[in-house]
């Protein structure tokens, strides 16, 4: 008898830890929803391709950080605690009250929180970036500079947003990660989010991050209705000229100037656009093949693993499932099309200015979801001239929205911080 009732009590201790009674625990049903909303991304990303190169690991991420029991992530230990040091000048007491114990995290989190370290200490975005130039052509935007002024406008919605977030009460922290969705730029999005959003927000890096690579798969259904909404069939018919060659020192110059004028003039913006123009200047300078195809190919693909599997792990239940995520939706869309309407809206001043040159489709590319949004200009501009190719065009404005979304990113952060 005694046998059997160890047996009984140790089958019932295994059932106990199982991950299968994590669901019968109170709040355990919104672990069963986000397990099944992961499966609604693989599906998006597997079978539509939807962004199925972050899609697919944030989903996954997603799956794993929701399994009761697994451990591999714990939120709590990313919550900011208080801590008082001693100034080694002056021997007073300092109070941080921003403050994150890596040293604790390092010894009691699991894998995630390993992997989440890069992303929130910046590291991932910006080595994102590295790669991303590392593949970008700059000529369209040289040879068509009047682009930077497009890729520009595109930014308005991130900080119609962030005005908008504010007038909701929102901390300045919540209106700055929500704002720079409207870039449709995703590492941009997790870059300021992880630094800024602390345990004490209502949001997470997971939310945006989810919302921002969304809003990035939906291009192709959110832009072309702006897009015929906001322009008449003369517009979209409009053929542009042929760009003109760039030579390579142009290109070489191009990173260089880039990285010295915004560095020095948002000094925020410095670890995104300057990853980015190295990236891009180990491309164009012909020296270097070995280093920028490792940017292009191997390290891209491996910080996306990490950056998308990472953040997934931040969808935990009980961070998602709340009311602030209802929030984050409807304004992160509302931050979308209102950078592709201001895109628009710009290139439609210049069409006029430009005595009807310029097809006013290329500006809703400002945004920087690259090459999808010129893919869209392309396509809603065959659609009324099948003869047109707007496609290098629209490249101008899309890179220029890539650094645009950058600028952006150092702009916010510098308000909030000032704030």
């Amino acid at each position: 008898m005694a046998i059997i009732e160890s047996f009984l009590n140790t089958l019932y201790d295994l059932c106990q830890k199982s991950g299968l009674a994590g669901f019968l625990v109170e709040g355990g049903w919104k672990n069963i929803i986000m397990i099944l909303i992961s499966f609604v991304f693989m599906y998006l990303a597997i079978a539509r391709g939807f962004e199925p190169l972050l899609l697919l690991p944030i989903s996954f991420g997603m799956l794993l950080t929701n399994l009761p029991g697994a451990g591999m992530y714990h939120s709590e230990l990313w919550e900011y605690v208080t801590r008082t040091e001693i100034d080694p000048v002056t021997g007073q007491e300092i109070i941080n009250d921003h403050y994150l114990d890596y040293g604790y995290i390092l010894r009691h989190g699991g894998l995630l929180d390993m992997l989440y370290l890069g992303v929130k200490l910046q590291i991932y975005p910006p080595l994102i970036f590295l790669g991303i130039g590392a593949m970008t052509d700059f000529g369209p935007l040289i040879a068509n500079p009047k682009s930077f002024l497009l890729g520009a406008a595109a930014q308005g919605g991130i900080f119609l947003t962030f005005i908008g977030a504010a007038l909701l009460n929102m901390t300045a922290a919540e209106c700055a990660s929500i704002a720079i969705i409207g870039g449709a730029d995703g590492p941009t999005a997790i870059f300021v989010s992880s630094k800024l959003l602390s345990g004490t927000d209502t949001i997470g890096v997971g939310t945006i991050a989810l919302a921002a690579y969304t809003y990035m798969a939906l291009v192709p259904i959110i832009q072309p209705p702006i897009m015929r909404g906001l322009t008449t069939k003369k517009e979209r018919a409009v053929v542009m000229g042929q760009l003109r060659s760039v030579s390579k020192t142009e290109k070489i110059l191009f990173p260089i100037l880039v990285t010295l004028i915004i560095a020095l003039m948002i000094p925020d913006a410095a670890p995104l656009v300057g990853m980015l123009m190295f990236g891009n200047l180990l491309k164009e300078s012909g020296c270097c093949d070995r280093i920028a195809k490792t940017a292009q190919n191997e390290l891209m693909n491996i910080i996306t693993i990490f950056l998308g599997t990472s953040v997934g792990a931040t969808t935990k239940a009980s961070n998602i499932i709340t009311p602030a995520f209802g929030k984050v939706i409807v304004l992160g869309v509302a931050a979308f099309m209102l950078a592709t309407a201001c895109g628009i809206l710009l290139g439609k001043l210049m069409y006029v200015l430009s005595g009807k040159t310029i097809n006013p489709l290329i500006g809703s590319a400002g945004v920087s979801a690259v090459p999808m949004a010129a893919r869209v200009s392309q396509q809603v501009g065959q659609e009324e001239n099948p003869t047109n190719y707007l496609l290098m065009h629209a490249m101008g404005p899309n890179v220029a929205g890539v650094i645009g979304s950058a600028v952006a990113a150092g702009v916010l952060l510098s308000i909030v911080q000032i704030g």
